[in-house]
């Protein structure tokens, strides 16, 4: 993404940056990376994840209906995940049962959000390195880029921000995205992508919905592999023309043995790399912030990971990391420690991608952080 003027940083920084109470989210510097205060404690990480795996199986929410709203555009009548009516009688419960953690019941207050504003699964940094990384885990690299909810219906294809502002409307040979491919309406198909400006490319990182049939609750793994499927028998999707005015471009997935993540910080990339995305294979598509997905830049793969990193581009270490590598073996904070938290929502300044090298040192100055990663 092209530099953006320091009086533009300084006046973004100064007028949109918060603190959120979403537990170690990237809009805040990693955990290990930097020394922060914080009213809130926050429930251990790995046991986040194990909450929000044993939810997810006990928890059906109506995604048909939900991805049908994003399609249509429709947000009238009940709620999407059809919890009206239990939602009173949930938080009479939890009133009656004092001793609840505040962690655990924001876990369980989870429900689909309206409109397209939040519908995104964002990712917390990696803090508490997960024992099965290796087996249970993917790994995708992320170029650098703005983050965009797709969405492909009645013959037209929208991009929307995470904070669910429409930037633009296009035709696309996705199903449903032009007036020739649309089929009366029925085909709609919802995409989780990273648009990058200088490409005009549109990289997938995630399927909601494709050609209507919604796998919001179907594990990453399916997901990643559908994608792929899907995205191969879709002919002329990664060309410019005049139905498909920007490519749509598949990310690949790995696992996360050593090698395979040796391998791929030593492999060249047509994008410029931004940071690793490390998804449970077993998480369902959930819209907001989640302990299940990872987020780590490359050089801080040695560190965090534990691991020997080939030497290259992507692991070489940025001016500011110095100054927060040291903090990792001065402070290095327990994971029961208050962390660090963004009171935002955990929505980064989402124009404000991985800036030009010439304003890594400023910018860390200014917001006492690294890059801000569009990633979430």
């Amino acid at each position: 993404m092209p530099s953006v003027a320091m009086d533009d940083l300084t006046a973004a920084l100064s007028s949109s940056f918060a603190v959120s109470k979403e537990p170690n989210s990237t809009a805040a510097p990693h955990p290990r990376l930097a020394q922060y205060k914080s009213k809130y404690s926050v429930l251990e990480q790995s046991e986040r994840r194990r909450r929000f795996l044993d939810l997810q199986k006990t928890k059906r929410l109506n995604y048909v209906n939900h991805a049908r709203r994003l399609a249509d555009g429709d947000w009238t009548g009940p709620d999407s995940d059809g919890e009206d009516g239990m939602e009173k009688q949930e938080d009479g419960e939890r009133e009656q049962e004092g001793s609840t953690e505040e962690e655990g019941m924001e876990i369980e207050r989870r429900k689909l959000p309206k409109h397209y504003a939040n519908q995104l699964m964002l990712s917390e940094w990696l803090v508490d390195v997960p024992p099965d990384l290796d087996t249970d885990w993917l790994m995708v690299v992320c170029p650098v880029g703005k983050r965009s909810l797709i969405v492909a219906s009645k013959g037209s294809t929208a991009a929307y921000t995470k904070s669910g502002y429409c930037v633009s409307r296009f035709p696309s040979l996705l199903p449903g995205g032009n007036r020739h491919n649309s089929a009366m309406g029925k085909d709609y198909t919802i995409l989780d992508c990273i648009y990058s400006e200088v490409d005009r490319t549109y990289y997938i990182l995630d399927v909601m919905c494709w050609r209507g049939h919604p796998v919001y609750d179907c594990p990453t793994e399916f997901r990643f592999y559908w994608l792929q499927s899907k995205v191969q028998e879709t002919e002329g999707l990664s060309e410019i023309a005049k139905r498909n005015p920007f490519r749509f471009v598949s990310l690949q997935s790995t696992d996360c043995t050593a090698e395979s993540i040796q391998k791929a910080l030593a492999a060249e990339y047509s994008f410029s790399v931004d940071g690793l995305l490390f998804y449970h294979r077993q998480t369902h598509y959930t819209p907001g912030s989640t302990p299940l997905v990872g987020w780590l830049r490359p050089y801080m793969v040695t560190d965090i990971l534990g691991m020997e990193v080939p030497v290259g581009p992507l692991t070489a270490k940025p001016e500011y990391a110095s100054q927060q590598l040291q903090q990792i073996l001065e402070h290095k904070q327990a994971s029961s420690e208050v962390r660090p938290a963004n009171r935002s929502g955990g929505y980064e300044l989402e124009y404000l991608s991985t800036p030009g090298q010439h304003t890594h040192t400023n910018l860390f100055r200014m917001s006492a952080q690294g890059p801000i990663s569009p990633h979430g």
